[in-house]
């Protein structure tokens, strides 16, 4: 079996979670002996070289659009269905705050217009521009095989914006046991707060800093800022206190003495799917805080520590429960047996056979 596995053009200039996703999913496959090739938006592809084509994404419907065109092929979608809308109605500022008077399909389209405009990404299929964000997503969900999400709410939600019938199977997200693997002989540093993050609005790092600044907490901020949100960075450097120290993007070997110190890991974000930084923190045996909005509950339950993103307040009462709460391995214990890659990796395949089976 034969699969390209096609992610933004972005994905390694601006890595993120998806990036983290797409990698570990190809490596794993070729474990249980596919051919996966991770191949970005804007590279030429020889469709005839495989069986199905594995898109990322489905909020960059542009790209999907246009290989799934092409190829002719059998495809599944990893949807990743972020929702901005809320910190792009409420939370931006400047040119930015007119999308509180837009809906969220509008707010996408523009952004992926203006990128594409500016020269920073790539715009892959021309019918997007006349299709819209909307339009060109109900497409995609009516001619995939299936489609992959990463938690049954994450398939509710995106049922409830584009309700179309489509096949899917949930494909959790995971970590590496190998590489994530706690050493409880090394004592955690409860002072130490973690947050392993792209630096930009929906992941909240204003707030956070706002919330910890000349607290008795040590906060690390790990993370390169988005292109487009220098601003947003600056402005995060500029009221930081003594206790805030900002890191650049590191790679996931790099992350694992980090995590083996802190005591505590945040993800105060406007929304998130799952947070991949959160569960491999669990896997090191931090305590979580985490946002309340998104998918995360479906993955942590009552194991982690919830805040609200809007309230600076409800961040540092979080992180104070947090860092006083005695570890429990029940959490690592789970991610343990449901989410790793390899299990990720086995239920993907699944769904490749399944598909094929049925063409």
């Amino acid at each position: 079996m034969r699969v390209a596995i096609i992610a933004r053009s972005t994905l390694y200039i601006v890595p993120g979670g998806d990036t983290v996703q797409a990698v570990q999913t190809a490596s794993q496959l070729k474990e249980l002996g596919v051919v996966a090739e991770v191949m970005l938006a804007n590279d030429v592809i020889d469709y005839s070289r495989y069986d199905l084509l594995h898109f990322f994404n489905i909020i960059r419907p542009a790209d999907i659009l246009y290989h799934s065109k092409k190829a002719g092929k059998p495809y599944v979608v990893s949807t990743i269905l972020v929702n901005y809308s809320e910190y792009d109605k409420h939370h931006r500022k400047g040119i930015g705050a007119l999308f509180s008077y837009l809906p969220s399909n509008s707010i996408e389209y523009i952004k992926t217009m203006a990128r594409w405009l500016l020269g920073r990404d790539h715009l892959s299929s021309r019918s997007y521009i006349w299709k819209g964000q909307r339009k060109s997503i109900m497409e995609i969900l009516r001619n995939a095989a299936m489609i992959l999400p990463n938690s049954e709410s994450e398939y509710q939600r995106l049922m409830k914006s584009y309700p179309q019938q489509v096949k899917y199977r949930v494909i959790p997200n995971g970590i590496n046991p190998a590489l994530f693997n706690h050493d409880s002989s090394i004592m955690k540093d409860n002072n130490m707060v973690l947050c392993v993050a792209r630096i930009e609005g929906i992941k909240n790092q204003l707030n956070l800093i706002k919330a910890l600044n000349n607290t008795r907490f040590k906060l690390l901020l790990i993370g390169n800022h988005s292109p487009n949100q220098q601003a947003y960075y600056d402005e995060c450097r500029r009221i930081a206190a003594a206790n805030i120290q900002f890191i650049d993007h590191l790679p996931q070997t790099d992350l694992v003495a980090y995590y083996q110190q802190a005591g505590v890991h945040i993800l105060p974000s406007w929304f998130e799917t799952t947070g991949l930084s959160s569960l491999e923190a669990a896997a090191m045996g931090c305590n979580l805080v985490i946002t309340d909005k998104g998918d995360t509950r479906e993955y942590f339950e009552y194991y982690a520590f919830y805040c609200d993103p809007a309230k600076p307040k409800s961040i540092l009462a979080a992180v104070e429960e947090a860092s006083t709460t005695v570890r429990l391995d029940s959490l690592r214990e789970k991610i343990l047996e449901k989410y790793t890659w390899a299990q990720a990796a086995k239920s993907t395949f699944a769904a490749y056979q399944q598909i094929l089976a049925a063409t």
